[in-house]
């Protein structure tokens, strides 16, 4: 097998896809993205063999012929014939609706009623997911399509060792679907309806957490169907969510309830019982969820959420540890308290791997749930995320839940305020998760108790900071009488560091460039060790914005370090020209020096516990680069973090 170093050069024609399952070219168009994901998710969550999966297998319909986008044979099968086929899938995009009259679920069905020993049938646009079981020429809806060596029963009331990993963008699909549910059955704006999504993935995550008892986030294909069906179904989620509005009342007030109809809650649930959530990769949970939550709540005080690349990059450079305070001062959707969480989580993991004495996918539930236990613990001890927006702060809240809790030191408050001004709520809860009176947090100067902050402050001239109270804290400041909030953020974090702590935060270039700021870069060096500097392309926070930004890495001095200042070192530094996604926000694959495409090895191991080796591109992203680079410069500079 070749080596990542030696990549296979494929030619791949302009304007064409190669497909996951038979290798084959094909037009890149909606519907094959649709069912590229598709496939994946066919071979990597319900374990069926690429053996026995057909693509664009052809199919007598009447006298027409016809083409199955996917076809899947039962197991052992031999000459793939037209009457062997077990399953097929349709899959069209988004524009097309299953009513559609030529391309619908009819046209499904009539694919199915042609194939004598066709037992199910899906159709799919991404967005919508129509999925019959075909019982003595009959048509009965079902959740989902079973897995490979799975029984039906498990498709209503999955097992919890058979719940799977979300893979690719089918967790994103699974999302969208479930808000576009809410919002069309309900009638509600955006907002809401998400709120609503959240507290059903609340429950699924608690009933998750429940190991002793059986699966209770579930609905039957029956109770779908009737009303009555449904309404059982909404009682039985309504439990779980009384243990959820106790258990986070810092979230949900003592009055919440689950507002959606007996219908709708029945819908969504039947949509997310096949995943675990705590199983699925946190990458794959975070770019569904933010992607779901940056279009329903993304506001206009600045907010750019950090692509997920330079989020993992400026948390790699500053390396949290488990035992550390990691603080978010402008925490937006989590994004950056999420990939610190999975950075820590990952030194935990090597360390119970140690004490175990076996690999993490040999680990048993309990394994599981005594690492879970100890990684929500210290989630709950160290990681902490202020922001001004109160739909924010739950989203965010609702991220690091989905992602082993921590959602406790979520906080709302104007961090910019000077302290003394802080909301009592907001000081009682930070004063009591620092292990310190309240008292302590009396003034700006002597907040600092965090080891590593790493945050995207709000940008922008439009949302100045113009109180002179807020002002009067910042030496940046002067005698200013308004700045963009960007700039006293930078004094702020540094103000919340413990001595030697380590603040990565994503800043315009106009404060490491313009000849009118130097101000604030004589500050930063009197006050921090400049550690690095990672200038970004400019197309790396597009399509929202074309602002051009860099990732400013420093340590605050200690007393000895401002007592003795020393200006000769070294600073490590990086120009990110590629970040794996043109303005539009469309991916950009690695190519060779003529253009074609390069695929490199993957080794996956899939749900039934098989090893898969296959070639696959990749994104052009230099941000997953410096890491490493700036890891072997930081052990030749001594600095031991």
């Amino acid at each position: 097998m070749k080596t990542d170093q030696t990549p296979a050069i494929i030619t791949v024609p302009e304007g064409k896809i190669r497909d996951y399952i038979d290798g084959k070219f094909r037009v890149d168009t909606p519907e094959e993205y649709v069912r590229q994901n598709i496939e994946k998710r066919l071979v990597n969550e319900h374990a069926y063999p690429k053996s026995i999966i057909k693509i664009e297998q052809g199919i007598k319909v009447g006298s027409a012929n016809k083409r199955i986008d996917i076809a899947i044979y039962p197991e052992n099968c031999v000459f793939f014939n037209q009457e062997d086929i077990y399953i097929i899938i349709e899959c069209k995009k988004d524009s097309i609706k299953p009513s559609d009259k030529k391309e619908g679920v009819e046209q499904l069905k009539s694919y199915m009623s042609a194939c004598l020993n066709c037992e199910w049938g899906m159709w799919t646009n991404g967005q919508e997911k129509e999925v019959f079981r075909k019982i003595d020429g009959k048509f009965e809806e079902f959740i989902d399509i079973p897995s490979f060596g799975i029984g039906i029963e498990d498709i209503d009331r999955p097992k919890r060792n058979n719940q799977k990993k979300a893979t690719s963008d089918n967790l994103l699909f699974a999302f969208r679907k479930c808000h576009n549910v809410i919002y069309a059955n309900e009638g509600m704006q955006k907002q809401p309806a998400f709120f609503e999504l959240l507290k059903l993935i609340f429950c699924k995550i608690e009933d998750e957490k429940n190991i002793v008892e059986d699966i209770q986030f579930y609905v039957t294909s029956g109770e779908k169907k009737n009303p009555d069906g449904q309404l059982t179904a909404k009682k039985r989620i309504a439990k779980i969510f009384d243990k959820v509005r106790a258990k986070y009342s810092q979230i949900f007030a003592v009055n919440d309830v689950l507002e959606l109809s007996p219908r709708t809650i029945a819908g969504v649930v039947g949509e997310l019982q096949k995943y675990s959530l705590l199983d699925t990769e946190i990458d794959v949970k975070g770019r569904a969820y933010e992607e779901i939550v940056g279009s329903n709540l993304r506001g206009d005080r600045g907010e750019f959420f950090t692509p997920r690349n330079v989020m993992t990059m400026a948390v790699k450079m500053v390396n949290p540890r488990p035992n550390e305070r990691v603080l978010d001062s402008s925490c937006g959707t989590g994004g950056f308290l999420v990939s610190a969480m999975n950075h820590v989580i990952a030194q935990i993991k090597e360390q119970c791997e140690r004490q175990f004495g076996k690999e993490e996918r040999l680990w048993n539930d309990f394994d599981k749930q005594r690492v879970r236990e100890i990684i929500s613990e210290r989630a709950k001890q160290n990681f902490f995320g202020f922001d001004i927006n109160p739909d924010l702060v739950k989203a965010t809240k609702m991220n690091m839940v989905m992602n082993n809790d921590g959602s406790g030191n979520i906080l709302r408050e104007n961090s910019l305020l000077p302290p003394h001004e802080w909301n009592t709520d907001f000081k009682d809860s930070l004063a009591k998760a620092l292990g310190i009176e309240v008292s302590d947090l009396s003034s700006h100067s002597k907040i600092g108790f965090f080891d590593v902050i790493i945050t995207n402050p709000p940008f922008g001239s439009k949302i100045p900071i113009t109180d002179s109270h807020i002002l009067a804290q910042f030496e940046i400041a002067g005698n200013s009488k308004s700045m963009p909030p960007e700039q006293v953020f930078i004094e702020r974090c540094v103000q919340l560091l413990k001595p030697g702590g380590r603040l990565a935060i994503v800043l315009p270039d106009s404060i490491l460039g313009a000849p009118g700021l130097v101000n604030i870069r004589k500050w930063v060096l009197k006050n921090t060790r400049l550690i690095a500097s990672i200038d970004l392309h400019q197309d790396t926070f597009q399509p929202f914005t074309g602002v051009q930004t860099s990732v400013l890495v420093v340590q605050k001095k200690t007393q000895q370090e401002l007592n003795e200042p020393d200006f000769n070192y070294p600073v490590f530094m990086a120009m990110v020209e590629r970040v794996g996604h043109d303005k539009r926000g469309n991916p950009v694959l690695k190519r060779d020096k003529d253009g074609e495409i390069l695929y490199f090895p993957q080794v996956k191991v899939l749900a039934n516990g098989d090893i898969e080796t296959s070639e696959e591109p990749q994104l052009d992203d230099q941000t997953l680069l410096v890491p490493d680079i700036f890891t072997k410069w930081k052990k030749e500079e001594g600095l031991s973090w």
